[in-house]
């Protein structure tokens, strides 16, 4: 195994994947959504430059070959569990996270039983773009998070009607509600969208793959017949 600077970076990126779940245990909120949300994101971007990288310096290896789509999973799966627990099992999360999560398991199943059959089946630009929106929709439902609190600290206290009026512009908006409000509308229906729409890509991107994987599967007796 050779270890350079494109293997380094996906290291880290499967290191850091536990760092977000892990930040709830150690941080109050929304310092822990903050932390999770710049930690994805940094991982993310790791994810993006390691392949550039290693394509541009001729520097690909089994190692990295391997451990890159491990890590994305691992990201993935780790961070949508989060979002999960702090959504409170809201279906709009629950659903589309639930197919991205059983087509993980899928293909990693159907993977581990072709073993070197598995590297013939080449990952497709639209896996790249699934995995693309599934990190983007993950990373804007925890900023979802961040705005959230911000705005849990501001009207706490506060009573309905004074909120209203802050809100509608009858009082003095001081404390930035009003653009705090917009962001939490922004982050929470466009991340839910991008969740949807990485869904319906991880669901055809599977689907896919268990269409390519099918001559693998057949059984001698079927495939002689």
């Amino acid at each position: 195994m050779r270890l350079n600077l494109p293997n380094i970076l996906t290291i880290i990126r499967l290191i850091a994947a536990p760092g977000v779940a892990v930040a709830f245990l150690y941080f109050n909120r929304p310092g822990a959504d903050w932390f999770a949300l710049l930690l994805f994101v940094a991982a993310a971007a790791t994810d993006w430059i390691d392949g550039r990288l290693a394509r541009a310096w001729g520097q690909e290896t089994k190692l990295g070959t391997m451990l890159d789509p491990i890590a994305d999973k691992a990201m993935v799966v780790i961070a949508l569990a989060v979002i999960i627990g702090f959504s409170g099992l809201a279906p709009w999360i629950l659903l589309p996270a639930t197919v991205i999560l059983f087509r993980e398991v899928f293909v990693s199943g159907l993977r581990e039983f072709l073993g070197d059959v598995a590297g013939e089946l080449k990952v497709t630009n639209l896996a790249k773009w699934k995995t693309t929106v599934q990190m983007v929709a993950i990373a804007v439902l925890f900023a979802q998070g961040v705005f959230e609190h911000y705005i849990a600290g501001i009207v706490y206290g506060m009573g309905e009607e004074t909120m209203r009026a802050v809100l509608d512009g009858r009082i003095e908006d001081t404390q930035g509600l009003i653009p705090l409000t917009w962001g939490l509308t922004v982050s929470w229906y466009g991340g839910v969208v991008l969740l949807w729409v990485a869904a319906a890509l991880t669901a055809l991107t599977g689907w896919d793959y268990f269409n390519k994987a099918r001559p693998y599967l057949r059984d001698e007796e079927e495939a002689r017949g």
